[in-house]
């Protein structure tokens, strides 16, 4: 009996080492790819790095995976692992109702007001509009507001990404819209999908096979987003008194900037510049910070705020003032959860020649 027993442990002890080594091999088969800077604005252009172990694809087939990303601009020109969803805690974050995480690092919450738009980014060659859907229940005496949609504008071409409104969530829907140049435009569904324009001055990639998306503008952005409700749980907890028909679909996004000038300015972009001293005030829960009559539009594709700089024929007259690179940095760390957060890395200020 007794020897019975000790040659079953010993066919379980060869079984486990045998699925160990079969693990390893297949492990071992993800061969690490490398990636190429091909910014032509870093320092890093065209040099190519071996992805990291623990993030060997740069499009992994699994959504939920780690993808390997080259960091321009980084002064180490090194390959790093990010997600490829926003990360609500990091460098250019616009997320919740809504909250920013700024250019400087400095966490803030802007407002606005429900069924208008404000310009995020207004920089010569660049124009980033968000349009804010919200509810204000009886008694209070400013709307609760989140991102509906974007409105970009850059060179001679427009292009809007917006959710559709849902009285209830359903994952299996895809609640994402788009407009390029006036037109709609298809993304087909699916990890992955991917749409670019004719002249290659943006791309469209679906990072799941729905409502998740990375919009590219080679040089000049990128930026990640993810469609949320608001959940029945962030309508207790904030006391949101949303209504039972709809769920209030909305944004999460996460930019990052390769080339913005000195004078930028925007809800967001103002925090990029050099010279800003974000009035947010340290050690308060919730920061608000000001300026509607500043940077509201009057439509989604509009550069028509008080304080917009965004003038397509004059993008040229940024080549020889400050142009700063901005990454997507990991700033979960430190005191996140309050109203400041601590960056890993810093950004690179350089001029452009």
């Amino acid at each position: 009996m007794i020897m019975k027993v000790l040659r079953i442990h010993y066919v379980v002890i060869l079984l486990l080492f045998f699925l160990s080594k079969v693990t390893e091999i297949q492990a071992g088969d993800v061969k690490a790819q490398r990636v190429t800077c091909t910014s032509k604005k870093s320092k890093c252009f065209l040099k190519a790095k071996k992805c990291p172990a623990q993030c060997p694809r740069v499009k992994p087939s699994d959504p939920k995976a780690k993808a390997c990303f080259l960091d321009c601009t980084s002064p180490k020109c090194e390959a790093v692992c990010k997600h490829r969803k926003p990360n609500c805690n990091g460098l250019g974050a616009a997320c919740f109702d809504p909250r920013f995480v700024g250019g400087d690092g400095i966490v803030f919450y802007f407002h606005g007001k429900s069924n208008e738009q404000f310009a995020l980014i207004s920089d010569p060659n660049l124009q980033i509009n968000a349009r804010f859907i919200g509810h204000r229940p009886a008694g209070r005496t400013r709307d609760y507001t989140w991102i509906q949609g974007l409105g970009l504008m850059f060179d001679s071409h427009t292009f809007t990404l917006e959710t559709t409104r849902a009285a209830k969530w359903e994952e299996e829907v895809d609640h994402l819209q788009f407009t390029y140049d006036g037109k709609p435009l298809t993304v087909p569904e699916g990890h992955l999908s991917e749409w670019n324009s004719t002249q290659e001055d943006i791309k469209v990639e679906r990072t799941s096979s729905k409502n998740s998306v990375t919009v590219t503008l080679p040089d000049v952005a990128e930026i990640s987003v993810n469609v949320v409700p608001v959940t029945e749980q962030d309508n207790k907890v904030h006391n949101y008194q949303i209504p039972s028909d709809d769920c209030f679909t909305h944004l999460e996004v996460q930019f990052r900037f390769f080339g913005l000038s000195s004078k930028v300015e925007g809800v967001l972009g103002k925090t990029y510049r050099p010279d800003f001293n974000n009035p947010a005030k340290p050690g308060v829960a919730m920061p608000i910070v000001g300026g509607e009559d500043k940077y509201r539009t009057s439509s989604l594709l509009s550069s028509d705020c008080a304080n917009c700089v965004f003038s397509p024929a004059g993008g040229e007259t940024i080549k020889n003032s400050l142009v700063m690179d901005y990454g997507t940095l990991d700033c979960s760390h430190g005191n996140s959860g309050k109203n400041g957060i601590v960056c890993i890395d810093t950004s690179i200020k350089r001029g452009v020649e």
